[in-house]
């Protein structure tokens, strides 16, 4: 009988960033290795355990149920290893290692820019990745080491820390060209008779224009006549300032717009306000240094 040797770390995180990915290429780009290395290395590792991991197809590449229950053990565990390794490395004063984050469009803007950069000047030895994506995500299962969003339910083995603003709204407007030439909506129903630029989440949902007051709750889903996604919530904002309708987004967004007058408030006293975002991280034994520092940063900034 032939002993084979046990798999590597290096083994299996390879075979995770296949996981994350979804392929070959992708996962090597990450990693900064060529792709026949990561495709020798998860060979080498399925010979070793003696079970296929991955499905491979000439379009796809998809875990097996043997690959699924491993990525799902693995995560967590060598979540902690990096946590275990990123303490020792900031063992003295300096914080070292990496801080990935999972993070939505909506406070790439002027939410967190400012925050991380503040962070990175404070911790010179560590290293910041952020991952933009709108929809909710494990962050392990993502290989982050925390998320930011807004308002969603999170599981019990969870921390959320309140990051940016406590609160925020949402705010509706148009250049005052189109305004002259289509008239002011009086009521949120009135955006119905309107062109309107929207928003699209990666998920395929549109996002809904909300409007409160005086405690009524208007939810409105006017046509669009340009969509785009949310990672191009500057486009929608040009298109508004160009003329091509009513747009809705965040209030921090369009105020610099309000203040050079090229875009108009609209239906001003229908804005919603809701809680600001959140960063979200699992309450673990090993919580990695970089992140333990930002939170901590993140926690002083809000109290100055």
């Amino acid at each position: 009988m032939t002993n084979n040797p046990p798999a590597s770390l290096d083994e299996l995180s390879v075979f995770l960033a296949i996981v994350r990915a979804g392929g070959f290429r992708d996962a090597a780009r990450q990693l900064g290795v060529s792709p026949s290395t990561v495709s020798e290395t998860l060979s080498r590792l399925e010979a070793s355990m003696g079970v296929r991991l991955l499905s491979r197809t000439t379009r796809s590449v998809t875990p097996t149920e043997a690959g699924r229950d491993l990525a799902a053990r693995l995560e967590p565990i060598l979540a902690e290893a990096r946590a275990a390794v990123d303490a020792a490395m900031s063992s003295g004063n300096a914080v070292r290692g990496m801080l990935r984050l999972n993070v939505p469009g909506a406070v790439m803007v002027d939410i967190l820019p400012p925050l991380v950069e503040a962070f990175l000047r404070r911790h010179p030895d560590v290293s910041v990745e952020i991952m933009v994506d709108d929809r909710f995500v494990d962050t392990v299962a993502a290989g982050c080491d925390a998320g930011i969003r807004y308002g969603e339910r999170l599981a019990q083995d969870m921390i959320a820390v309140p990051i940016g603003p406590a609160m925020q709204q949402a705010a509706t407007a148009a250049s005052p060209a189109y305004l002259d030439a289509h008239g002011r909506p009086e009521h949120p129903r009135d955006v119905l008779q309107h062109e309107c630029v929207r928003l699209r989440f990666s998920s395929g949902a549109m996002i809904p224009w909300e409007f409160a007051r005086d405690g009524e709750e208007l939810v409105v889903e006017p046509e669009g006549r340009l969509i785009v996604g949310t990672a191009g919530g500057s486009a929608a904002i040009k298109a508004a300032i160009n003329g091509f309708g009513l747009t809705q987004g965040f209030r921090n967004w369009l105020e610099p717009h309000f203040a050079t007058g090229a875009l108009e408030p609209v239906l001003q006293d229908w804005w919603p306000e809701f809680e600001g975002p959140q960063l979200y991280f699992y309450n673990r034994r090993f919580m990695p240094a970089p992140l333990r520092a930002f939170v901590d940063f993140v926690t002083e900034a809000r109290r100055g």
